[in-house]
C-alpha cells in the first residue's frame, strides 16, 4: 500500500485503536496490552476487533492452562503454609497438640492435614501418651532450612502459566491440587492479535495522526478548537453489527396477509374448535362411517373428553341422510349409522369441519361467502412436503345457481393470488361430500407440481340436512402451508415452524 493510503488508513483509527495498535510491536499478549495501554479489558478487546475489521490484524484464539489462588491459597501466600508454621513451632522442642495449635496458629483441621503431609515426608515423629506429642526429625529440619516447594510456589505472581513451570514447581502444583481450596488449575482462552501484512506495513511506517477531531459537538464548534486539525476518517463500507428488530414470525405474517386478502375480497371468517367430533368433522359432510379416511391411523383421536355433546335435531337429519337419503331424494349410503361413533372426539383433520358448522348455524347468510384458516392434524410421514400438523384455508360460497365454471374461476384466482403462479392444473378428483370434485395443482420452481388442495360442489345429502333446503354451495380446501412455501421461497415445509434463530432472522417476509 502506498504512503498516502497508509496515511488515510491511519486517520480512520479510533482513539482506542490509536492507543492499542503501537503496542502490538512490543507484545501480542492481551494482558500485557491491557497493562501497557492503561485501558480496560473491554476497551482493548473492542479496539482489537475494530483493527481486525480493517484487516490490520487477525484475532486468533490461544489457550493457556493457568494456576490461580483460591481462598486458602491467598491466606497461605500471606501467612505461609500450615506445615511450615507447624515445623517452626516444634523445631526447638517437643510439643503437644494444644501447644502446636497455639504457637503455629493453625486450626484442628489444618493440624490433621499437616500430620499427614509431614509424616509422609518423614519430617516429624509422633509419641503417644496421655496426649499426642510431636517432635521434628533431622529430615524435617532440612526441609525447614531448604524451604518447602509448595511454600516457594505460593510466593510467585499469580496467575501462573503451567507451561512455564519447572519440574519441582509442577510437583508443588500436583501436591497443592490435592488439598482443599488452595489453588485452581483451569484452561483459559485468550484472543491473540497477529499483525497482517497490512498491519506490519502500517506499524513500520510509524505514521502519526496527531491531534485528530473525532466528534463535532456544539462546544467544539463554539470554541473553534477544530480549526487546523485533521478530522477522523470514517469507513462507511466497514462491517458493523447487524441489528435485528422485532418482527412477526414469517408464517404468522403470511397467514395474516392471507386473512386480509380474503376479507378484502368480501369473505367473512368462520371458526371452529381444534378438538372436534366425528359428527362435524366427517358425518355432517356426508362422509360414510366406513370410509377409509376414518381409520385411526389417519386421525388423532382424543382420550378425554372421549365424546362430544351434539344437537339431537341436526344429528337426526344427518343420520337419516346417511342411512336412506332422508328427504334429499337420495338413497343414502345404505348402512346402520352409529350414534356412538359420531360423538367420538378427535383432532380436526380438515378445515371443512368449519363449513359444516357454518351451514347449520342460524347466522348463515344467503347469498354469502365464508373462509377459515384452520389448524388441522393428520398422521403422516414427515418430510420436505408433508407434516402431521398443518394449516388449511377453506371456504364456501352459498348462492342459488352456482356451477362448476364458478368453482374453476375461484380456484384459478386463489392460485394466482396466494401462490403467485400462473402454472396450475385442475384435475378431476373424488371426495364423498362433493360432486363434481376437483384437485388443484401448482408448479413450484424446485419441487415441481404440488397439490394445493381439493374442491367441489357440496352434495344435496350434505346441504339440505344442515341448511334446511337445497342450495348451491361451492367448497374448497387449500393447503396454505404449501402456498406459503411458494411465497416465502422455502423448499422444506418444516421451515415454516422453524425455531432456528439464524434462519428466522434471514427468512424473507412478504
Amino acid at each position: 500500500m502506498n504512503p498516502s493510503d497508509l496515511q488515510k488508513l491511519a486517520e480512520t483509527l479510533h482513539p482506542l485503536e490509536r492507543k492499542t495498535f503501537p503496542l502490538l510491536g512490543k507484545t501480542q499478549k492481551f494482558s500485557e496490552i491491557v497493562r501497557l495501554s492503561g485501558l480496560q479489558e473491554v476497551e482493548v478487546m473492542r479496539a482489537l476487533q475494530w483493527l481486525q475489521n480493517k484487516n490490520i490484524i487477525n484475532l486468533k484464539d490461544s489457550y493457556q492452562e493457568l494456576v490461580t489462588l483460591e481462598e486458602f491459597g491467598i491466606k497461605y501466600k500471606k501467612d505461609g503454609l500450615p506445615e511450615k508454621r507447624f515445623l517452626n513451632a516444634v523445631k526447638d522442642k517437643k510439643l503437644g497438640m494444644a501447644e502446636v495449635l497455639k504457637y503455629a496458629k493453625i486450626t484442628k483441621e489444618e493440624f490433621s492435614a499437616c500430620l499427614g503431609v509431614l509424616k509422609s515426608r518423614s519430617a516429624i515423629e509422633l509419641e503417644k501418651g496421655k496426649e499426642l506429642v510431636v517432635a521434628i526429625t533431622e529430615q524435617g529440619k532440612n526441609i525447614l532450612e531448604r524451604g518447602m516447594l509448595e511454600d516457594k510456589f505460593l510466593s510467585k505472581q499469580f496467575p501462573v502459566d503451567t507451561a512455564s513451570l519447572l519440574p519441582e514447581e509442577k510437583f508443588a502444583v500436583d501436591s497443592l491440587k490435592k488439598r482443599k481450596a488452595i489453588i485452581k488449575v483451569e484452561i483459559h482462552r485468550e484472543k491473540t492479535p497477529v499483525l497482517t501484512n497490512l498491519g506490519k506495513e502500517l506499524l513500520k511506517a510509524k505514521i502519526s495522526v496527531g491531534d485528530v477531531v473525532d466528534r463535532i459537538t456544539p462546544a467544539v464548534i463554539k470554541s473553534g478548537s477544530w480549526k487546523g486539525k485533521p478530522f477522523r476518517r470514517f469507513d462507511i463500507e466497514i462491517n458493523v453489527p447487524k441489528i435485528f428488530g422485532g418482527r412477526k414470525q414469517h408464517y404468522r405474517a403470511f397467514l395474516d396477509d392471507a386473512r386480509n386478502r380474503f376479507l378484502a375480497l368480501g369473505f367473512e371468517e368462520m371458526t371452529g374448535p381444534i378438538v372436534e367430533s366425528n359428527f362435524w368433522n366427517m358425518d355432517a359432510l356426508y362422509m360414510p362411517q366406513f370410509h377409509s379416511a376414518r381409520d385411526i391411523h389417519d386421525a388423532y383421536y382424543v382420550k378425554e373428553p372421549k365424546h362430544a355433546i351434539l344437537d339431537d335435531k341436526i344429528l337426526k337429519k344427518v343420520k337419516a341422510s346417511h342411512e336412506s337419503g332422508g328427504d334429499t331424494g337420495s338413497k343414502g349410503w345404505q348402512y346402520k349409522f352409529s350414534d356412538e361413533m359420531t360423538k367420538r372426539t378427535l383432532l380436526r383433520t380438515q378445515g371443512t369441519a368449519c363449513s359444516s358448522r357454518m351451514l347449520s348455524s342460524k347466522d348463515l347468510k344467503i347469498p354469502s361467502k365464508y373462509f377459515s384458516i384452520a389448524r388441522c392434524f393428520r398422521y403422516d410421514v414427515i418430510d420436505a412436503t408433508h407434516n402431521c400438523d398443518f394449516y388449511q384455508i377453506e371456504g364456501i360460497v352459498v348462492e342459488d345457481g352456482l356451477d362448476f365454471r364458478h368453482l374453476k374461476g375461484l380456484l384459478k384466482m386463489f392460485a394466482k393470488e396466494f401462490a403467485g403462479t400462473d402454472e396450475i392444473r385442475i384435475r378431476p378428483g373424488y371426495f364423498p361430500f362433493t360432486e363434481p370434485s376437483a384437485e388443484l395443482f401448482a408448479k413450484h420452481p424446485e419441487l415441481g407440481w404440488i397439490e394445493l388442495g381439493g374442491a367441489g360442489i357440496f352434495r344435496p345429502e350434505l346441504v339440505k340436512p344442515l341448511v334446511g333446503k337445497e342450495i348451491s354451495v361451492l367448497a374448497w380446501g387449500i393447503g396454505i402451508d404449501r402456498i406459503a412455501m411458494f411465497k416465502l421461497g422455502l423448499n422444506d415445509i418444516r421451515q415454516l415452524f422453524s425455531h432456528d434463530l439464524e434462519f428466522l432472522r434471514g427468512v424473507k417476509i412478504d
